[in-house]
């Protein structure tokens, strides 16, 4: 019977990988989507899910993610989002064809510099510590923006920001990926430009947000053109 248990087991465990490994071997950087075909709202919230519940430096959760539905609305970025807009392969681009397009907006030094208030209110009614648990993050977490990772300023705070919030992009993806549902994360697009778009449309505060990343998902019309290429396993990994 015992041996039956680790049988059953084993080929669980295989399984799982086989899924996973396929699963990132189905991603892609899906450039054009089927506009017809529209993300299950229960699919999409497993995805939105994911990024909740990802983890980040010290436990800040330091961004927000806005998820843009109006087509009107994606509109506005159209042209100065060149990696968004399909101006390198002649289409309406991931803007006019995902299901679902979000941007990922990463918190400023405005909220994130050691002992804010912003930090003060997320230890004590999100993560729900005591005092005394609270005192020693902030002075570890003080310790760690000025001694241990030198960041200080708004340019460098929000790199760290931006560095949490692909966490949970990539954790997305890979959930996507699992369902067999689409994505293309975005680097290509004016960060300034951006930003004014979101001040002035959308409400957001540039003094404690700024854009670090789009994302897109949905359902792709054609298979990708190249075979995917990664370098090797041992260029790419050391043991010691």
């Amino acid at each position: 019977m015992m041996q039956t248990k680790t049988i059953d087991k084993s080929n669980s465990q295989h399984n799982v990988q086989r899924q996973i490994i396929e699963a990132f071997n189905f991603r892609h950087a899906t450039k054009v989507f089927d506009p017809h075909r529209k993300i299950d709202a229960g699919e999409f919230n497993t995805i939105l899910e994911t990024a909740r519940l990802s983890p980040s430096s010290f436990g800040m959760e330091p961004w927000q993610l806005l998820i843009i539905q109006t087509p009107e609305k994606r509109e506005l970025f159209r042209e100065f989002a060149w990696g968004a807009n399909g101006a390198t392969n002649g289409t309406a681009g991931q803007l006019g064809t995902a299901s679902h397009f979000g941007i990922f907006l990463g918190h400023t030094g405005t909220t994130m510099t050691h002992h804010s208030t912003y930090l003060q209110k997320h230890l004590k009614e999100v993560k729900q510590l005591p005092d005394e648990i609270v005192a020693f993050i902030n002075s570890a977490y003080q310790k760690f923006q000025e001694q241990d990772f030198h960041i200080s300023g708004d340019r460098q705070i929000n790199d760290w920001s931006a560095r949490q919030a692909y966490i949970a992009l990539g954790n997305m993806m890979t959930a996507a990926a699992l369902m067999g549902i689409d994505s293309c994360p975005i680097e290509g697009f004016e960060v300034d430009k951006t930003m004014a778009v979101l001040e002035e449309h959308f409400g957001i505060d540039p003094t404690r947000y700024k854009p670090v990343v789009m994302v897109a998902f949905g359902y792709r019309v054609d298979e990708p053109p190249h075979v995917k290429t990664r370098r090797k396993i041992e260029d790419i990994v050391s043991w010691a």
